[in-house]
Formats: C-alpha cells, structure tokens, sequence
C-alpha cells in the first residue's frame, strides 16, 4: 500500500479536532490584544489551532507533504511566508482579499487531498507559501498594535504549533501508509473543503 493512500487515524483525529474547536474561537483571549510575553506566546500557541481554516490548512498540507522527499520543507515554506506576511500587517501595510484568500485556500487544498494524484514538491512549495501569506497576514490581526515582546511571543507561538501539527499529520500518515484507507482521504480533503466553503461563506454573510 502506498502513501497517496491516507489512513482512517489521521481523518477521525482531525475530523474530531474540527468538530471540537468552536467556529467562533478564533481569538483565544476573547478578542483582546495580547500585553505580555506569556499572553503573546499563548495567543500564538492557541490561535492556528481553534481557527477551523487554519488548522484545516495544516492538517491537510502535512498530509500532502508525507509521501515526498522534501516533506520538512514543505510546510516551512507556509510557516515562513505566514511569519513574513505577519509582519507586513504588523507594519501596518494592506493585503487585499487576505480574509477570503483563506478559505480559498482551505478549499483548494482539500480539492488537491480529494483529488488524490501526487504534485510536484515545488507546485506544493509555491502552494504553501502563497497560502501562509494569506493565513499569516489574517492570524496577525490579533497582535495589531500590541508591543513588539507579545508580537514577538506571537509570532513564535503560532510558527511553531503549525510547523509541528503539519509534522504530526506527516507522521501520522506516514505511520499508517500500510493501512487501506482510501475513504480517509476523502474524509480529510471533504473536511477541508467544508471548512474552506463554512469561512468562505462566513466571509460574504
């Protein structure tokens, strides 16, 4: 059984995680800007994991990663566009359509897992880094105007937990690459494409 084959492990987990985590959590302090070091570094930690779009993104971008040989790569070039777009709103400069090129991009990728054909790593890299600049820029609205320890703290929080859910993904389906699972990847790309079409949706109300 090959990789392109995803396993039923990684769709259950993610698909219970999406579930759980409320649509409107995506400020986990409530909407207030972070003040401190430790409010800022939590705020990052919390922010890409109770956000369905973006946690969405990451799960199914590990998943895509899994079977190529540049696999850690990959989901650092979302990591490292969505830190530098991060800073480009934090600077105060504009993104246009970042909030809806979010969902989009969910969707997108849930399309590509749905699809089940193997992409070029670079296509996937170009994908990905596009992508962490829409996501990147949306995750630092929380930090805007907030001083430059909480901003930092941020930063790093949210860099670090979608760097490490995009491993979990890739471990997880590499793990049970040997397991039949073609539903699964259904199941994982149906969830990313519901998510990005809920936001979507959610972006035009």
């Amino acid at each position: 059984m090959t990789l392109p084959r995803i396993r039923s492990g990684i769709a259950l987990s993610a698909m219970a995680v999406l579930a759980a985590a409320p649509a409107w959590a995506h400020h986990p302090m409530g909407g207030a800007t972070p003040a401190t070091l430790a409010q800022g570094l939590l705020s990052g930690l919390a922010h890409p994991v109770i956000g369905l779009d973006h946690l969405a993104f990451v799960v199914a971008a590990g998943v895509l990663a899994a079977p190529l040989a540049g696999r850690f790569l990959l989901p650092a070039a979302f990591v490292v566009a969505g830190l530098a777009a991060a800073l480009w709103h934090v600077a105060g400069f504009d993104l246009p359509a970042a909030e809806i090129g979010v969902p989009l991009s969910v969707l997108v990728l849930g399309g590509i897992v749905l699809w089940g054909r193997a992409l070029p790593a670079q296509l996937l890299a170009a994908l990905f880094a596009l992508a962490g600049l829409l996501h990147g820029y949306a995750l630092a609205e929380t930090v805007v105007g907030a001083e430059t320890t909480p901003v930092v703290a941020y930063l790093a929080g949210f860099g670090l937990v979608q760097y490490l859910i995009a491993l979990g993904a890739m471990a997880a389906t590499r793990a049970l690459a040997a397991k039949p699972a073609a539903l699964a990847r259904a199941a994982v790309g149906a969830a990313a494409v519901v998510v990005g079409l809920v936001q979507l949706g959610l972006g035009f109300a």
